[in-house]
């Protein structure tokens, strides 16, 4: 199971390398990686989506298919629709999560940016995530790169993450707490 989880990091890594690098020399790092942004987004907030690029069933030419409308739809720049075309004619759409995330890293990596990965219990307003993304600086003292994502049962609160560091500060985990604790006096 490691091997093969290890096997789908290495191919992820593979063909975001090379995305970045194609990106890179149209100069468009920027863009791809908000096409990115916005597909990732879409991957979590829809399911059929989800099981569109992870189904076995689905003929190669459905989902290029399916994912050409999706990316058309969407407005994505001409490079990321070629490339997700080419995940689905290589059968590699899978992996198409992964890859994203290998992107962004790499993007960050070179930018001198470090990436934290903030979990709300609903979408941050803008003067909310410029406050979470200032704070964010002064701890960490340089840039900061802030990958959102959006997890109803933390009920309030936010889990943030960078590097190897987590603040868990989600009213779940208070309460969890509250409730290990009580327990105890039991």
């Amino acid at each position: 199971m490691a091997a093969k989880a290890s096997e789908s990091a290495g191919l992820a890594e593979r063909y975001a390398s090379a995305l970045f690098d194609l990106a890179d020399e149209r100069r468009a790092i920027d863009s791809v990686a908000e096409d990115l942004r916005g597909l990732r987004a879409m991957l979590a907030d829809s399911s059929d989506l989800e099981r569109l690029v992870r189904s076995p069933v689905l003929s190669r030419e459905q989902q290029a298919k399916a994912v050409a409308a999706v990316a058309e739809q969407a407005g994505f720049d001409a490079l990321t629709r070629n490339f997700l075309g080419l995940l689905a004619r290589n059968r590699r759409l899978f992996a198409v999560s992964a890859m994203i995330k290998a992107f962004l890293a790499e993007l960050a990596r070179r930018r001198g940016e470090v990436t934290a990965q903030v979990t709300s219990a609903a979408p941050l307003s803008e003067s909310q995530l410029a406050k979470v993304t200032d704070s964010l600086r002064r701890s960490v003292g340089g840039k900061v790169s802030v990958d959102l994502s959006v997890d109803p049962s933390l009920l309030g609160g936010l889990v943030v993450r960078v590097g190897s560091r987590m603040v868990d500060s989600s009213l779940r985990t208070k309460l969890q707490r509250l409730e290990l604790a009580m327990k105890g006096v039991a």
